[in-house]
């Protein structure tokens, strides 16, 4: 358990935002599942694409949630601070900071993880951000730009002079993108180099590992990004293994094919129809990666055109599984 500003986290893992994946459907699922927060996905600073259609989804967020939290990126410090403020009046309840998105497209308009280079413009955006809001302003970082240049205990000292209220880090630098050994000694560095909250993010794979790198790094919480691709329940078996030391065992068919089910109808529901038929597909292929004729099955899935078809797949697939486990 910790805080961030007056807002109770009771949870020791945490959702990562992921451009793409973490929509709203997915971190509700997530958070039933037991995430202790969940971002959006990173919206841009520039307000004026906020009407775009994919902007004006990645905004949207649950209005019974007591957490909502909107990461933002950019790498003018008044856009993020205009970006923050209508944020908060449109009701968030954390603004997070993207300093840690390596992909190209986002690091070539001088935001994510291209402004490790700039201390000075760090201090800027992150003081003029924090200055503008009257919630608390969290940020995501990595170890620094290249295997040269890791900045990262310096940044974060910087995050915490100007108002930062917790530090999200991915234990690689720009230039490692997802590849490589994570370095959770950097990441235990920071923790002794700061007072507030700090979350270790980086190949947190299993219940064990998690454990792991909270013991080693002194963070107060792991940060799951790819590990929770079709596996929402590692929330809950994080939790259940940090509280007790045992493993919970995996989720049975039945409940693997209702949550599927439940995760389909509200990505139609927030796409509507001809949009969340897609989007649902690289979903169901994360959830059935590791499942007997998972990779056949998703061929022909990828095919399908309607709710009713992709629903109906779902089931008889499951059937199917439970009938040959019942032979074996």
């Amino acid at each position: 358990m910790f805080q961030i500003g007056n807002h109770t986290i009771d949870s020791q893992v945490i959702l990562a935002p992921m451009a793409g994946v973490t929509d709203l459907p997915f971190r509700q699922l997530c958070k039933q599942l037991g995430a202790g927060m969940a971002a959006s996905e990173m919206v841009t600073s520039d307000t004026r694409l906020w009407n775009t259609r994919k902007s004006s989804l990645r905004l949207q967020y649950d209005k019974n949630d007591p957490l909502r939290v909107v990461q933002i990126a950019g790498g003018d410090p008044q856009m993020m601070a205009d970006a923050a403020r209508l944020n908060v009046a449109n009701g968030a309840h954390i603004i997070d900071i993207n300093m840690g998105c390596p992909a190209k497209k986002v690091c070539n308009k001088a935001a994510g993880s291209a402004l490790l280079k700039d201390e000075q413009l760090v201090r800027d955006i992150l003081e003029t951000t924090v200055a503008a809001v009257d919630v608390p302003v969290t940020l995501k970082i990595r170890t620094g730009w290249s295997s040269d240049n890791r900045n990262g205990t310096t940044i974060a000292r910087i995050a915490e002079d100007a108002g930062i209220q917790a530090l999200a880090v991915h234990g690689r630098t720009r230039s490692c993108g997802y590849k490589g050994e994570v370095e959770y000694n950097t990441i235990a560095a920071i923790r002794q180099s700061i007072d507030i909250p700090l979350f270790a993010n980086g190949d947190i794979t299993t219940p064990q590992r998690a454990g792991e790198v909270l013991n080693f790094t002194g963070a107060d919480a792991v940060m799951v990004g790819r590990a929770a691709q079709g596996n929402p329940w590692i929330f809950r078996e994080i939790n259940h293994y940090l509280a007790t030391g045992n493993e919970l065992p995996p989720p049975e068919g039945n409940e693997v094919r209702d949550t599927l089910l439940e995760h389909l109808s509200a990505l139609y529901a927030f796409y509507e129809e001809y949009l969340g038929i897609r989007i649902a597909r690289k979903h169901v292929g994360w959830y059935l990666k590791d499942k007997p004729g998972g990779a056949d099955f998703r061929k022909a899935f990828n095919s399908l055109e309607t709710c009713s078809q992709q629903r109906d797949a779902i089931k008889a697939y499951f059937a199917e599984l439970a009938s040959a486990s019942a032979a074996a």
